[in-house]
């Protein structure tokens, strides 16, 4: 164990402050059991670094380690909170839970058995508590890290310091909040480079490297984190893997399972979990007709590539700004609620419904509706029922 606290503690040393994810502020750390999950690449692992290193003390009471550690080759994880606790411990973070494999068990154990105990724990988007073997449901309280907003692009970039602005108030004053942005910088400018590279902070390391890197990513959730989670074959994947060259292909899709078994050879149900599969890694975004009635094998009315970013890396052909705009807003819009599909306008948020475009789009398909908004790019300050697409990256 002292060679895990070694590690430990290098984490913390290392890890950098300067630039800290929304959820930080969001969590409610006092909590004994706190799960945080995401896409790969979302930077799960240093936002719980950056909890450790300024939230508590960096000494014997707190351990960070992943568990795609070798120490868990022999060591078992339940194991490693009891002799932590005798020695002392209070707050365990664990990283990567998804790559143990009873880890939903030991942690339910762990929690029953360590009251004076604080556990952290991150892994992937697909993990789901309610299908695990442990019944984490009533005891973790659980949170998703997005990718970057466009704020988050802005702020992470400039090292500027945009505070996120909640939705009513964003559709109650978006052209007060809109002007008061633009005073200070012209968001235009910096749009269309958020939508081709912005969603994940490794950006960073290089914008021009970036496409492979999501590629590699994306790769790396279907033949590591996709069987660590679900019984599924080699086979299997590869065909998911066709399935999401077709959807890329051809975002927005609208699916026609016959068609789409057809051309894939994969049966119905399958190709229909398969495509929850994909949601459940964040490649994909099935959109709904009713969100609260969607069963195991209903198919979605349609599909887009869950963010913008996606399009660049995955698309062999020119991409399509329309389906640039619209896999943006349902991106940046599906962090406060779920949208789903309508017949009136492209979406709908309760009772709020949006139609998305370019400058010159106007509401002659949404005026007829009540709480009806038409969304445009390339405009920096919006009035009335016309606001910017870019401001709705101001959300979290």
């Amino acid at each position: 164990m002292d060679k895990l606290f070694e590690k430990s503690i290098q984490k913390f040393r290392k890890v950098p402050t300067a630039f800290k994810r929304y959820l930080l502020d969001r969590v409610e750390w006092d909590n004994r059991l706190i799960g945080i999950k995401g896409a790969r690449g979302a930077g799960k692992t240093t936002l719980l670094l950056q909890y450790a290193k300024d939230q508590l003390p960096i000494d014997k009471q707190t351990l960070y380690v992943s568990l795609d550690d070798l120490y868990f080759t022999e060591n078992k994880l339940v194991d490693l909170a009891d002799n932590f606790v005798k020695r002392g411990g209070r707050y365990l973070l664990l990283d990567e839970v998804h790559r143990y494999g009873n880890w939903s068990q030991e942690l339910k154990n762990i929690y029953d058995d360590q009251p004076d105990l604080y556990v952290v724990f991150t892994g992937s988007s697909m993990m789901h508590l309610n299908k695990a073997s442990g019944d984490l449901s009533r005891r973790a309280v659980m949170y998703e890290l997005n990718g970057l907003s466009f704020r988050e692009f802005l702020n992470f970039s400039l090292k500027t310091d945009y505070k996120p602005v909640g939705f009513d108030e964003l559709i109650n004053s978006h052209t007060g909040i809109a002007a008061d942005i633009v005073d200070s910088l012209r968001p235009l400018a910096y749009f269309n480079d958020y939508l081709k590279y912005g969603y994940y902070p490794y950006f960073k390391e290089s914008v021009g490297l970036y496409p492979q890197k999501l590629a590699e990513t994306i790769s790396l959730a279907l033949n590591i984190d996709l069987p660590s989670t679900a019984d599924i074959t080699f086979g299997s994947i590869e065909k998911i893997r066709l399935l999401l060259h077709i959807i890329a292909e051809s975002v927005p899709f609208k699916p026609n399972i016959t068609k789409l078994s057809e051309r894939t050879g994969i049966g119905r149900n399958n190709l229909i979990q398969y495509i929850r599969y994909l949601e459940d890694l964040r490649i994909v975004r099935g959109l709904y007709p009713d969100v609260k009635g969607i069963g195991l094998l209903q198919k979605p009315e349609k599909l887009f590539l869950h963010h913008p970013n996606l399009q660049y890396a995955l698309s062999e052909d020119v991409v399509n700004i329309g389906n640039v705009r619209e896999s943006f807003f349902i991106n940046q819009l599906s962090s406060i609620g779920k949208l789903s599909y309508t017949k009136d306008g492209d979406f709908a948020l309760g009772n709020y419904i949006f139609e998305i475009g370019g400058k010159k789009k106007t509401n002659k398909q949404v005026k007829h509706l009540e709480n009806s908004f038409v969304v445009t790019d390339d405009v920096e300050i919006g009035i009335d029922h016309k606001l910017p697409l870019w401001l709705f990256g101001f959300l979290y």
